[in-house]
Formats: structure tokens, sequence, C-alpha cells
């Protein structure tokens, strides 16, 4: 089973990139953020014509997250718990019935928290938080847990091409670093590291300043997984080719392959 992740900054402006991809690549579920628009806007057709189910979160003209799955989805989370009042849509978690048994997958578009000095920082702290908390109480059951998005961090100073330009910023923050290293200390595994662990290979690259030609990226896309989905991991890779198409996101690909 394949299952990836991707930022598609607005899922209407880039349909004709995703539909390609999905057609050459074929993950059974795919995990998407920033799809930039309400629920009831989301291209299901174009979807559904490929062969997937859909579940969507959505939220006008900002964030917005889904789930497209080769399965069938039997129950389904729209937001994250414990923030009530909050509105944005960054968090939706689906229970998939794959080949061997059920397995859990959630979509993730973590905030951005810049800039620091605003209230922006404390509310990416609080959210890392509530999906610490989160985490901890689906990790009870003791099943197949995919945990994949945008996580806005770079957790070490090879996850960037230039450390020095990226210090005090909310993504490399100590305080975002530690919220995301909790995560793991839950028993959360990431893909990444666990199958090849390379520094300088990133999954998002600027729109300014020639960015992507000086191949200045950072990774900030993470697959994390439960101890019962990370010992069926068969390899994780990168579409970093996916940057270089016509009207590109800004992110691309990450893409797990587990024996599930």
């Amino acid at each position: 089973m394949k299952i990836a992740t991707w930022n598609v900054n607005s899922v209407r402006t880039r349909i004709a990139a995703i539909t390609a991809w999905l057609a050459e690549a074929k993950p059974d579920v795919v995990c998407l953020q920033e799809i930039k628009c309400q629920s009831d806007q989301f291209p299901y057709l174009e979807f559904e014509d490929l062969g997937y189910n859909c579940a969507v979160l959505g939220q006008k003209s900002y964030n917005g997250v889904a789930i497209l799955s080769k399965y069938a989805i039997e129950e389904t989370l729209p937001g994250l718990p414990g923030g009530e009042g909050d509105e944005q849509a960054r968090y939706i978690e689906c229970v998939i019935t794959a080949a061997k048994a059920p397995i859990r997958v959630a979509s993730i578009y973590l905030p951005n928290g810049n800039p620091k000095e605003t209230q922006k920082f404390p509310y990416k702290l609080r959210w890392m938080e509530r999906l610490r908390d989160h985490a901890k109480s689906l990790l009870a059951f003791e099943e197949p847990l995919i945990l994949a998005g945008d996580y806005n961090v770079i957790a070490k100073d090879g996850h960037c091409w230039d450390p020095a330009v990226w210090r005090g910023d909310a993504l490399m923050a100590d305080e975002t670093r530690a919220r995301f290293a909790a995560l793991h200390w839950l028993g959360l595994a990431n893909a990444w590291e666990v199958k090849d662990g390379r520094d300088h290979q990133y999954t998002f690259w600027d729109y300014q300043r020639g960015a992507w030609a000086k191949d200045h990226g950072i990774h900030i896309d993470h697959i994390l997984l439960s101890a019962q989905a990370a010992d069926h991991l068969q390899g994780i890779e990168i579409a970093k080719k996916v940057r270089g198409v016509e009207k590109p996101s800004d992110h691309v690909p990450v893409i797990a392959e587990l024996d599930l």
C-alpha cells in the first residue's frame, strides 16, 4: 500500500498536476493539505474518476485538508479534538478498510506560526500540544496509525538548505522542535528517518528568490507511524520531480510504502 502526503496549495488551481501525478504514481491513500476551498467546492468527480473515495474538511480560501482512498472509508473525524472555537480546517482523520486490516489515517496541516511575535506562534504550540494529546489517545488502540501531513517543522538543521537563514523562524524554533520530538516520544516513528534519513532532501521550495533552481529547500512534510504501522514500512520517497511541472505546488508528495 502506498500512502502519500501532499500540500497542494489550492486543489482547484493545481487539479491538472494533481490528477496527472495520481494517474502515474497510483498511491492508494493520499493526504492532502491546504486545499483552499470549502468542502462543497472540492473537485470530487475528478478524484472519483481515478477510483478514490474522498473525505474533506474545507475552508474558504485558506487551509483545508482531505483524504483520498481507493479503499472504503468507514469513519471520519473532521477536526482535531480539544480546540473548542477553533474554526481552522487543519485536521481530518479516517478509518480505512485496507487489504489486511483497518488502518487509521490523518491528514495534518499544522500551523505555520509566523511571525513569532504574534499570536500565531502560541496558537501553533497549543495546536501541537493538542495533536500530541490526541495521538496519545489513538496509540492506545494499538492499531496501524498514520499521521501524515505538512507539519511546518524543520526538525533538524539538515532539513534546510542553510540553518542560518531559518534561525528565529517559527518552523525551527526550539519550542517547535520540542513539541515535534514529543510526538516521537509517544512511540511514533518518522518514516523518512526509518527508511532513508539523508539530510538535504527537501519537500518544499519557495516560489520566490529562485529557491527551486538553487535547491534552497526545506523538509517539513512528514509521515509519522505507530509501531503497528512502522513494522510494515517497506520504503519512503520524495517525488521531487513534481516541483518542476507546470503550475506546481511549492510542496511535493512524500510517499511511504507499507505492507498493509
